[in-house]
């Protein structure tokens, strides 16, 4: 599909798809959107954030929302749920405060692709005729360049768990990837105060996003820099520590990932499960468009390898049944060439499918949200059983 093809589509109605899928692209006055996070509200509704604007990292992008009320035929006209008009407003994060019902909305906020010196940052989100509109802004008490993506947990003695990682360089130097590490922002006053858990030797492991076993019993799954394997991290405690991240048998890109426990007990890993290893494609930095001269990303000492370009596609769902150890089975739901040299959405050169967010409804239904060529949102919904049982779908390499 061209960019003014998929333009055409982006009326947010759903409309099937073959297979039991149904599909939408949702509205959008800009023509970069990026990063969707999906969340279902208690009424039922769909919520989708994600940020938008001319390209990543300037300063019009901002935070946009959309909504799909039970049995509406379309997704509702996105609002605009953030305003910084001199930092670029990435990565947002819906949560629903248990104790009120109030619906938070967490970002990032950065200069240019500085990455270091990004705020997190959070707003309560009212419904407004024009819906959703933010109040009560302001920056968390975390170091800069804590940068957000996963979901929001409530630990089991109501703390709430923030996944991040931490945005780090050594003196004088600007954000490249090399020495991001992994960390859980723990806030025990309902986000009035934050503090942070270290993921131990986690360098390069980014995207942390956890899952709930039995009991105290939690794992956790990252994106990797280095663009090598989905890595995996254990808590016995609830979430108050944690294990070094091993390596999983899920190829890793170094782009985002989202994985859930289904209503049966498995694991679905939403990525794009290719790796450095499989492609020569390669590209300076995340932000080599942005004409922000020499910035020092070519840094060559300390840290890890931060590999981007990698292709984004295909866009896949693995399944475990052991907890995330292994994932032998994949069911591919977006396919293409997957091609990410360019943020550009409007040239078409940009063919990634990527930054997926997961959720399953009480029906069993999977719903996912997914970058489509950075030009788009696409939202699917997989019926129940899509995924198969343990032992279905398609063995990975």
């Amino acid at each position: 599909m061209t960019p003014d093809q998929i333009a055409q589509r982006m009326h947010g109605r759903l409309e099937p798809a073959g297979d039991g899928r149904v599909e939408a692209f949702l509205p959008s006055p800009v023509v970069h959107n990026h990063a969707p996070f999906l969340y279902r509200l208690a009424d039922g509704t769909l919520a989708c954030a994600w940020f938008g604007g001319t390209l990543e990292g300037k300063s019009d992008i901002f935070v946009h929302l959309s909504t799909l009320e039970p049995g509406a035929p379309a997704w509702s006209t996105a609002a605009r749920v953030s305003s910084d008009e001199e930092r670029s407003e990435q990565n947002p994060v819906l949560f629903v405060d248990p104790a009120d019902g109030r619906l938070s909305l967490f970002n990032t906020a950065q200069p240019g692709g500085r990455q270091e010196a990004c705020e997190a940052r959070w707003s309560v989100l009212e419904r407004a005729a024009s819906g959703f509109r933010p109040t009560a802004v302001r920056a968390l008490d975390l170091p800069l360049g804590s940068f957000l993506r996963a979901p929001l947990v409530v630990r089991d003695d109501g703390a709430w768990m923030l996944p991040l990682f931490r945005c780090q360089v050594r003196p004088g130097e600007r954000w490249t990837g090399r020495h991001d590490t992994a960390a859980v922002a723990v806030s025990t006053d309902r986000g009035e105060h934050w503090s942070l858990v270290q993921v131990p030797d986690s360098e390069g492991c980014v995207h942390m996003t956890v899952v709930r076993l039995d009991g105290a019993r939690m794992v956790a799954f990252f994106r990797r820099r280095q663009a090598d394997l989905v890595h995996r991290s254990e808590s016995n405690d609830g979430g108050r520590s944690w294990s070094r991240p091993a390596p999983t048998d899920v190829p890793s890109n170094n782009a985002s990932i989202a994985a859930i426990r289904l209503r049966d007990g498995r694991i679905a890993l939403a990525c794009n499960p290719v790796s450095a290893a499989q492609s020569a494609d390669r590209r300076v930095s995340l932000y080599d468009e942005l004409g922000e001269g020499d910035d020092g990303r070519a840094d060559p000492q300390g840290g890890v390898e931060a590999v981007w370009g990698v292709p984004r596609a295909p866009l896949a769902i693995c399944v475990s049944d052991d907890e995330g150890l292994r994932f032998p089975w994949r069911r591919v739901v977006e396919d293409g060439p997957g091609t990410c040299l360019s943020n550009n959405a409007l040239d078409g050169r940009n063919l990634e499918l990527s930054y997926p967010s997961l959720i399953e409804d009480q029906s069993g239904d999977i719903h996912l949200a997914l970058t489509f060529h950075r030009r788009a949102i696409k939202y699917v919904r997989l019926p129940r059983g899509w995924l198969g049982g343990s032992g279905d779908g398609t063995r990975l390499a």
